[in-house]
């Protein structure tokens, strides 16, 4: 117990910058606090007594804001950094060392009985607002963006972004784990590749208006959709500042 507490201890200097020194950690840290709760409360758990672990978790739920089922089985040197808003379901595991920011769930998605919550391998990063849902296996080095909603499991050392949410590998590249700044943004890559298909079919429309005088056999009405085709182009191009203004703003 003693070591788990020290691992919990330590940790936060590891990975806080702001934490300056011991007294500042063990009064002000509402994550730490939770865990120490939670870990007297699962030892009462464990050993059958009915109620005061319940009871003892709602009163730390009231002081630190973060909700922690005495169920649940969570790991040493683990940092709930922030902690506000974090649920932590009774069946719910979470390894050694992982990183976990306000406002997470790991929760389940019905009434069934049994393991219904997910289970995180060691060294597991969840961003500000991440939900996992459901009986899933989250492995080991795993990094959730923030906002993510994951309801399947997760292979060891991938990225996982987006609603739902869409795993990325990063081979060979160890990222910091802090650096929320690194991720991948999956869908500003799914964006930029229908904008570049869209230009490409744009510049097809004004290279057959640029040649329609070469082919005589367009009728009328061919030519008439290809006129209304490039003045669409020219109204709505994707080089308009306007747009470009807005793709660079959203960091597309």
């Amino acid at each position: 117990m003693l070591s788990t507490f020290l691992a919990d201890f330590r940790i936060i200097f590891d990975r806080d910058p702001a934490a300056r020194n011991w007294l500042e950690v063990l009064f002000c840290y509402p994550g730490l606090q939770a865990l120490l709760f939670h870990r007297f409360c699962h030892w009462l758990h464990d050993i059958g007594i009915p109620f005061i672990p319940r009871l003892i978790s709602q009163f730390s739920r009231f002081l630190t804001g973060i909700e922690i089922h005495p169920g649940a089985t969570i790991g040493k040197g683990v940092f709930i950094d922030h902690g506000m808003g974090v649920v932590i379901g009774e069946t719910a595991i979470v390894g050694d060392y992982c990183l976990i920011y306000q406002g997470v769930t790991l929760g389940g998605t019905g009434k069934e009985c049994g393991k219904r919550h997910p289970t995180l391998g060691e060294n597991v990063v969840v961003g500000g607002g991440a939900k996992v849902l459901g009986n899933i296996q989250i492995g080991n080095n795993v990094r959730i963006g923030a906002g993510s909603v994951v309801l399947r499991d997760v292979p060891s050392d991938c990225t996982v972004v987006g609603v739902p949410g869409r795993i990325v590998y990063r081979s060979g590249v160890r990222v910091n784990p802090l650096e929320h700044g690194s991720l991948p943004d999956s869908e500003a890559t799914v964006i930029r590749a229908l904008l570049d298909r869209i230009e490409t079919l744009e510049q097809q429309v004004e290279a057959l208006m640029n040649n329609q005088s070469s082919k005589p056999s367009l009728s009328e009405s061919q030519i008439d959709f290809l006129e209304a085709c490039a003045s669409a182009t020219q109204s709505c191009s994707l080089r308009d500042k306007t747009i470009q203004q807005f793709l660079d703003g959203s960091g597309i």
